[in-house]
């Protein structure tokens, strides 16, 4: 199917005007919106799978699903894997970020990606993330200490990129996830064991050809990533299994060549967890009265994620009721928004920046970002920072370090 560059550009001026429309509204749906509920955030197993890991992304808002592909594109989105620069065949990265500073002092995360190019249609990958959660103690009930322990938990990717047409492909990740938050300890009399899980992510990535907007060579790219379908994972053999993070992700970006020298881009991803929301249960005899029951199936609860929250609950001599349009309102809610701009000078030195943004019912999370990059032959360093917008967010003063290395090709195999 061939679409014209006019298309391309309505798409993109409708996402940013539904984007910036909820952005508008949220003046108008916070007040009533914490006024009749409580926060409701959703809650699941191995959050860190969630947490950006690269300083490009992390320097514009946590964007990535649909800019320029790098070796990190494993994490934002796979398929953008076979589009890297041909002349590249050959890449890594390596992220390291101090994680929650403003809380703790010790916790960490560490990310190393790779690509490799099979052929000018198709590129494999992998990656292994690391979190490290510092030292904790255990202690009985009397205060007596049992034992010092790491937690940790990682997860190994590999992926696969594969070219569908000149500018569409598609991308499919394999996920081992594990968890050691306890080191085995009895935990209020139960025997604990470290959460293991497999999980799989699907996208699809969309470049324009090269198209004139007010004068300048210009691109427009879409992406897409469902991330982390899979099992749910259980620390305890008795235990409720929880969900992990599975989440849809959607995103463009405009990019345009200001001259010879520099070049611009502009980027939007919304993404929403396909889990369960916590459903509001009656305070005496813990009957649901909104919502759903949260204990699913993996497929239920993806698919039931987009209706199952339970809005606005009031009660009156008794009865409960929801308030009308509410669920909606609600849903809305549980979509984040990332903006990210970034400003290439000569292909060797980037400024970016971005912002962030989840509503105070869902989590808080409120930052603008920033940060820079400069290229040296084949390697690249970036650093990004993370300034928050919310009174003792834990996330201020995040700092990520990334170092990337493309090694060149002779020339990608034909088929």
């Amino acid at each position: 199917m061939i679409l014209s560059k006019k298309i391309f550009i309505k798409l993109f001026v409708v996402l940013i005007s539904v984007v910036f429309f909820r952005n508008f509204s949220f003046a108008q749906i916070s007040t009533q919106q914490l006024g009749g509920s409580d926060i409701n955030t959703i809650t699941t197993a191995v959050p860190f799978l969630l947490i950006s890991p690269d300083s490009r992304s992390g320097a514009m808002g946590d964007v990535g699903v649909a800019i320029s592909p790098d070796a990190n594109s494993i994490h934002w989105n796979p398929a953008k894997l076979v589009f890297i620069d041909p002349s590249n065949d050959v890449g890594f990265s390596m992220s390291y970020s101090p994680w929650l500073r403003a809380l703790v002092n010790d916790i960490n995360l560490a990310y190393l990606s790779g690509y490799k190019r099979i052929d000018r249609l198709s590129t494999i990958g992998a990656s292994l993330r690391y979190f490290s959660l510092g030292n904790i103690t255990f202690t009985d009930n009397f205060g007596t200490t049992i034992r010092d322990f790491k937690p940790n938990e990682f997860a190994f990717d590999v992926v696969y990129s594969r070219k569908l047409g000149d500018n569409f492909s598609a991308g499919l990740a394999a996920r081992y996830v594990y968890s050691n938050l306890t080191g085995g300890t009895s935990v209020g009399g139960a025997d604990t064991k470290p959460g293991q899980s497999a999980a799989a992510d699907l996208s699809l990535y969309y470049t324009s050809n090269s198209f004139n907007l007010v004068d300048k060579p210009s691109t427009i790219a879409f992406g897409t990533n469902i991330s982390n379908i899979g099992a749910k994972m259980s620390y305890t053999e008795a235990a409720t299994r929880d969900f992990i993070p599975t989440n849809f992700r959607l995103g463009t970006t405009l990019n345009m060549e200001l001259d010879e020298f520099n070049k611009f881009s502009f980027s939007i991803d919304a993404n929403k967890l396909l889990v369960p929301t916590n459903p509001y249960y009656h305070p005496t005899n813990g009957d649901i009265v909104s919502g759903r029951n949260p204990d699913i199936g993996v497929a239920s609860g993806i698919f039931g994620s987009f209706t199952d929250a339970p809005g606005n609950v009031f009660e009156d001599n008794g009865s409960y009721f929801v308030e009308n349009g509410s669920v909606l309102k609600e849903e809305l809610n549980e979509i984040n928004l990332s903006f990210g701009a970034e400003f290439l000078y000569s292909e060797l030195f980037a400024l970016r920046a971005g912002y962030f943004h989840e509503h105070p019912t869902k989590g808080n999370r409120r930052f603008i970002s920033f940060g820079a990059g400069i290229k040296y032959k084949v390697l690249e360093l970036d650093l990004s920072y993370i300034l928050a917008l919310t009174q003792a967010s834990p996330l201020a003063n995040t700092i990520r370090f990334s170092i990337k290395l493309n090694i060149g090709s002779s020339g990608a195999k034909e088929d």
